[in-house]
Order: C-alpha cells, then structure tokens, then sequence
C-alpha cells in the first residue's frame, strides 16, 4: 500500500496537481505517455471540459504487472469506488484472457466502453502476388508451411492470434501450422515482410503509415466495423467476407462493486466525450479510428473476444 501511495504522489507532484481537489480519479495502469496514459488524462479532461462529468478527475499513474498492479488494487482497495475509472484496451482484455494478473478475471470488474481505436490490418509486401485477404488465406491454408507472418509482439500476443482469428473464420484449425515470427515493433515485422522473410505482416495501422506512403507495403485489410477515415482505399476484412473485428480499443472499466446508478452515469458521459468534437479531434492528432461500444454491448465484445484469445492460447500452447 505504500508503494501505491508513493506512486500516486509521485504523479500528482509530477504534473502540478497538488492542492486541488477532486471529487473523481482515472488511474494510467502505466508510465506516464503510453497508451493508458493517453486515454486516462484525454478523456478525463474533455469529459470535464464539456459538462459530461461535473468537477475535475484527477489522472494518477500506476505502472506494473503491465496493468495487473492497478487491476489488483481496484479489485482489492477500491472496489466499490464509484468514483473511479481505470483506462484498459486489448492489451488488458488479452492479459485477462491468458490469466496473466495472478488469478485475478475480467468479471472482477466492469467494462465501461471504447470511443477510439488503433485498427488491426494485414500487410504485404507491394509486389506480393496476393492482392486480396482471401487470396492470402486461401493459399496460407493450402500451404500452410510455406508462409510465415510478422508481428510486434510476441507469440499468443494480440498481433499473433488476429490472424488466426481471420484462417479460423475461413475454416482453418490446425493453427499451430502457422509460422509466427514476434520481432520489436511493427517497423521490424515490416522490414521482415518486405524483405521477403515472411508473406505478411499483422500490425496495428499506426505503425505502417509510413510504409504505405512510400509505397513499400499494400494492405489488404482493416480489421474494423467500417472503412478507416483517411485510409478509405483499405477494405475491411468483413467487406471481404471475413467476419473479424481486431483492434486496439481505448477505453475504460470501474469497480464492480460500484453502483448500477455510477456505471450508467460513466458510460453516458463515456458517449458524450465519444461524440464530442474535441474527441474527434484528439483521435485525429493521435492516430485513432472511430470505435464506439458502450456499456452492456461493450461489456459482451470484450467477453467474446477474451473466450477466443483463451481458446487459442490454449491451442497455441501459451496457456493451459
């Protein structure tokens, strides 16, 4: 509990907030300027600054466990804190889903939406003889050992099971087939992919802009509801007939233990900032897509992707 303190005073006296008082608080499960970070002090603020939630939110960070020290101390410290919000995205739901928080589960909590995300594609090469999805998958799985997919994070990570997700709606299973290379970051699965070392790349849009710019790669699809703004030339892997939505959601959970009346409350200011101008803009600067699901409906997504992760991890081997 300590530690905790000194971590939390440490944020306030970081960022000037010592001396005012707030009513609400975000907890950053990270550093500060990561991800978490980012939707914690966005949100918080335009949510105060368009009356969506009445008084300030102080933003305090608590990194470790990647997530799993701040889910612990909801679960344990807080869990009936109405007044708290916690930013998660797919990283945390896929931890959750691998049992990588010590025991601890997703129905612990309460999801309360995603307003923003960073798209899931597939990448390859620009002369790669594959110009659609289907034509990739189609021929991963005629030949399966014969393709190899790159990736920024490590194997059973969300880059890795994406592309299992989109075989498995194609009707493959035998997923252990599938050659999975983790390297650092998108830009290195890019440079495998258009050095020829693997057929494709599984990433997150954000990472390969500049590749697509320079005319290196061609996508041949977004794992998204809808077409990506400022990216519409890129179908979307539904369009195609692969039913997958894959992608790196910003959002929030709250205390389960919190009232019914609080999780109403923050999800309809969660949709007001959602549907703010301030918002748009801050996704614009930021690199995010459009991903509103709030609430109830939020809460299931997360639940059936979580059951598919576990599935496949097990699959996989990362899990038992």
């Amino acid at each position: 509990m300590k530690i905790l303190k000194k971590v939390a005073l440490s944020a306030l006296l970081s960022f000037g907030l010592i001396g005012q008082s707030y009513a609400a608080e975000c907890i950053a499960p990270a550093n500060p300027g990561g991800g978490w970070d980012f939707t914690c002090r966005s949100i918080s603020k335009i949510m105060t600054d368009i009356g969506a939630h009445d008084g300030s939110i102080k933003v305090t960070n608590m990194a470790g466990g990647g997530g799993g020290l701040a889910f612990a101390h909801v679960v344990n410290e807080r869990n009936t804190d109405a007044e708290l919000i916690v930013a998660a995205s797919t990283a945390t739901a896929t931890r959750l889903a691998q049992n990588a928080y010590s025991g601890m589960t997703a129905d612990q909590v309460r999801f309360l939406g995603a307003i923003g995300a960073d798209p899931g594609v597939i990448v390859v090469a620009a002369d790669s003889p594959h110009k659609t999805l289907n034509d990739l998958l189609d021929d991963v799985i005629a030949n399966p050992s014969k393709h190899a997919f790159a990736g920024g994070s490590a194997a059973g990570g969300f880059d890795h099971l994406k592309v299992l997700m989109a075989l498995k709606r194609k009707g493959f299973t035998d997923i252990k087939k599938v050659k999975y290379i983790g390297v650092d970051g998108d830009a290195d699965a890019i440079t495998q992919t258009v050095g020829g070392f693997t057929s494709a790349m599984t990433g997150d849009i954000s990472g390969v802009v500049g590749f697509i710019k320079s005319g290196d790669v061609r996508v041949l699809a977004s794992f998204t509801e809808e077409r990506i703004p400022g990216f519409e030339q890129i179908p979307t892997a539904r369009e195609q007939g692969i039913d997958v939505i894959a992608v790196n959601w910003r959002g929030l959970y709250t205390p389960k233990g919190a009232s019914d009346d609080s999780y109403k409350a923050w999800t309809e200011a969660l949709r007001k900032v959602g549907a703010s101008k301030e918002w748009k803009a801050a996704m614009e600067a930021n690199g995010l897509a459009p991903f509103n699901m709030v609430g109830p409906d939020f809460q299931s997504y997360v639940g059936g992707v979580m059951k598919e992760v576990k599935a496949m991890s097990v699959e996989l081997g990362v899990m038992k």
